[in-house]
């Protein structure tokens, strides 16, 4: 829903996270590139800057300049000057910084301020819950409990489950009937986008279904299995080039599974997805490609 990127304030330490190769960098790219639209940036270890404001403002220009190239609007991002390890601007405004105004951002929704980094939290946009679409439940873990039976467990990330759906598991085929749905050891009614829960099946050891697996409504559009998809691909880094045939480990929702390259369709702007190239012979860091991808074994994928 919304990425909170830590900046360390301390000599050097700002200047390695948003070098080339840095982590902060990374970091960005990451959660835009994985669609989460909504950033906080909180600079923290002001305590070891002797909460200096230069320093603070330093980090701010040059932090705004590059989540811009990422593809972030830094006038929709809250920067807040923070200390971890004292709590300043944590949850409470801090003493040590009285030339810290507060945090602005601007958003289609509108206009909203405020000074410490639970203020901001606080504003991030609640993101629609896809309930009216057909059950997804990527499985987390499957565990064997005494006295109930088998409980698989995992976040539901579209539409809804309840005691008496009929479930299928993706991709292995198995179909059975949920007892029950829980979530904090309390019973639910139902299970909905967002929710991590743990429900009852019947007749289904745990051998049968395991980590990467889907839960879907037997009844309503129910997952499948994909013998190829085409995926968007972006190189943040890698050693030399990329071509038809390279076979990394793809983790999709839970599943962790070896996808073949088999075509490399065309290469893409990364922040606008507008082809650049078609059928290139290879990609590399920095690039963006929709690519053919086949799974070494039956795997569970969608748009």
């Amino acid at each position: 829903d919304c990425a909170i990127l830590i900046i360390a304030a301390g000599t050097g330490e700002f200047e390695a996270g948003i070098s080339k190769d840095g982590q902060t960098r990374e970091h960005a790219l990451l959660a835009f590139t994985l669609g989460v639209r909504q950033l906080i940036v909180a600079i923290n270890k002001m305590d070891t800057t002797k909460w200096s404001e230069d320093r603070y403002n330093e980090i701010v220009k040059e932090t705004s300049t590059f989540i811009k190239k990422v593809g972030y609007n830094p006038k929709s991002v809250p920067f807040v000057p923070i200390s971890g390890w004292h709590g300043d601007n944590m949850l409470e405004e801090s003493v040590n910084m009285p030339w810290y105004k507060g945090w602005t951002k601007e958003t289609k929704a509108g206009a909203s301020k405020g000074k410490t980094l639970l203020d901001a939290i606080d504003a991030i946009e609640p993101p629609s819950r896809p309930v009216d679409k057909p059950l997804r439940l990527p499985l987390q873990d499957v565990y064997k409990i005494g006295g109930i039976g088998t409980v698989p467990v995992g976040r539901v990330e579209t539409g809804v489950i309840k005691a008496g759906m009929v479930v299928a598991f993706a991709p292995v085929g198995v179909q059975t009937e949920v007892k029950s749905v829980e979530m904090h050891h309390e019973q639910l009614e139902q299970g909905v986008p967002g929710d991590n829960v743990g429900f009852n099946v019947k007749n289904v050891s745990v051998k049968d279904i395991r980590r990467g697996n889907v839960a879907s409504d037997s009844k309503n559009d129910p997952a499948k299995e994909a013998a190829s998809f085409n995926a968007q691909v972006i190189i943040l880094n890698h050693p030399g080039q990329i071509g038809a045939g390279y076979a990394p480990v793809l983790d999709c929702h839970t599943a962790h599974i070896a996808c073949k390259f088999a075509e490399l369709i065309e290469k893409i702007d990364r922040r606008t997805g507008k082809s650049i190239e078609s059928s290139p012979k290879f990609v590399k860091s920095g690039d963006a490609c929709i690519a053919k991808l086949v799974p070494s074994k039956p795997m569970c994928v969608e748009e």
